[in-house]
């Protein structure tokens, strides 16, 4: 049973489909390993019993030759931004801490019609807004290489389910760098798809226009399969591309000779982590031991990333979290007016780091301030989604690293200033302000025996290039430490 939690999502397809494994197999080893996991504080919401029903199920299926779909059979876990239908679903805020949506995001739907088992619903910093889950209202997840350290956010409950064995797949969403930093901290690989790829239909929103749903798993290729399944069309979600979704596996030729690898000057900041550093010029040998070619680039407008996406991204997180009044499914403080009742529910349900950036993004949307600050950030917005498109006039996908550090321990980010904590964003915002693809996969170790992962951007909407290049990169660095074996 240890062994099942070990395959990757390909490895257990290929069994599954030899019938030499069930669903229920690999469904009762995961949740066993749950149990054991609890110390992490991985999931908000075990769905043990669900699970075991839909691998029953799915066995069914395969034993009566039905139609199967991509992911036939294998248990995987959701992000608790995901409505799921008739499970709680709480963006790990106590002013959601009792909502049971009647209906299922796209996302989480189109991965339960690919034949996934859904184990729970995964820890994340409330609304999404942190880099470390601390600000989750049912507690921070622990990074499972080292239990002092954070595991990374806001999707660092999927990244710890994932690295920890937990789960074979996890959904994440990427904002500023939600799935890809994460994914550094805790040794995995997730993939930020293109703005537009996957539907943001029923996922708890932080900032529309960023926003944006994807994958985290143990290899390039099981991101590949999962993000298959997640993507396309959408008539709930306006902001989706209607265009074919490519099998992305078939991207994973293993070769790259003649590609062209941009690396942006901009990036090699001052005083950059050495481990961060060397991994980097790891990962650089590494593509061009491959045969790629590597080019200097420039994104002139990247120092500008940072201010203009938490101006963005604050403003429009004012804005839809002005939905949560107490008047319809939030948890409710009553007042002596309508207005009490408002500021009362709001006081006790949101967490000190929601009202921070509901404040911040009130302000630069407020008149006498609009034209300064929002307006401007806008253009400069664009700038930086220029350099890119520039950029991929020269080179086909640009190697960077995915966050400033190792993973950070919990102690240091709590009496961190709220504006060092948001330069972890620094290597993430400007791909999530472009609307470009960006992965994350882990390269090697820090001296102190911590993963470290690179980013790997393409153009938009082309994912196929993105995962080409990054799994080489991973053949090549063949990573294949986990928590389990330094642990062990």
């Amino acid at each position: 049973m240890t062994d099942l939690v070990n395959l990757t999502i390909a490895d257990a397809l290929d069994l599954l489909n030899k019938k030499e494994i069930s669903s229920v197999d690999l469904t009762k080893a995961h949740i066993a390993e749950m149990e054991k996991g609890r110390v992490l504080n991985a999931f908000i919401t075990e769905t043990p019993d669900l699970a075991l029903e839909q691998a029953k199920a799915s066995d069914e299926k395969r034993a009566n030759g039905s139609t199967l779909g991509a992911l036939e059979g294998i248990p995987i876990a959701n992000k608790d931004l995901y409505c799921t239908k008739g499970v709680r679903t709480t963006a790990a805020s106590k002013i959601l801490s009792n909502f049971v949506p009647p209906y299922e995001s796209t996302v989480s739907q189109k991965l339960k019609d690919a034949g996934t088992v859904m184990l729970g619903k995964l820890n994340t910093d409330q609304f999404a807004m942190g880099g470390s889950t601390l600000t989750s209202y049912f507690g921070v997840t622990k990074n499972p290489w080292n239990l002092d350290l954070v595991p990374g956010g806001s999707s660092g409950g999927s990244a710890a389910a994932v690295s920890a064995g937990l789960c074979m797949g996890a959904t994440g969403s990427d904002t500023g760098g939600s799935i890809r930093q994460p994914a550094s901290f805790c040794g995995v690989t997730g993939i930020k798809p293109t703005y537009g790829r996957c539907s943001r239909y029923g996922i708890v929103a932080f900032a529309s226009s960023l926003d944006q749903a994807g994958p985290m798993a143990r290899t390039v290729k099981d991101c590949a399969l999962m993000l298959g399944a997640m993507a396309g069309a959408d008539d709930k979600d306006s902001t989706v591309a209607d265009m074919p979704v490519p099998d992305y596996t078939q991207a994973l030729t293993g070769d790259i000779k003649g590609k062209k690898i941009g690396i942006p000057k901009e990036y090699r900041l001052d005083g950059l982590n050495e481990d961060v550093q060397r991994i980097w010029d790891k990962g650089i040998q590494l593509l061009k031991d491959a045969g790629a070619e590597i080019v200097d680039i420039s994104l002139p407008h990247t120092k500008y990333a940072l201010p203009v996406y938490y101006i963005v991204a604050c403003a429009e997180a004012s804005s839809n979290l002005s939905r949560y009044d107490g008047v319809r499914y939030t948890t409710r403080v009553d007042g002596n007016s309508l207005d009490e009742m408002y500021e009362n529910t709001r006081t006790d349900g949101f967490g000190d780091e929601v009202v921070r950036r509901i404040l911040l993004g009130t302000f630069v949307l407020s008149a006498g301030f609009y034209d300064a600050y929002y307006t401007r950030a806008q253009r400069v917005r664009r700038l930086i989604y220029n350099d890119f498109v520039d950029a991929f006039k020269q080179v086909d996908a640009i190697l960077v690293p995915a966050a400033p550090t190792p993973a950070l321990s919990a102690e240091d980010m709590k009496n961190m200033k709220p504006v060092d904590v948001y330069a972890g964003d620094v290597f993430t915002t400007p791909a999530s302000l472009a609307g470009v693809p960006g992965l994350s996969l882990p390269i090697g170790l820090s001296q102190n025996g911590l993963p470290i992962g690179l980013q790997v951007i393409g153009k938009h909407f082309d994912e196929n290039t993105v995962f080409q290049v990054a799994d080489v990169l991973e053949k090549m660095a063949n990573f294949d430490k986990t928590p389990h074996r330094v642990k062990g």
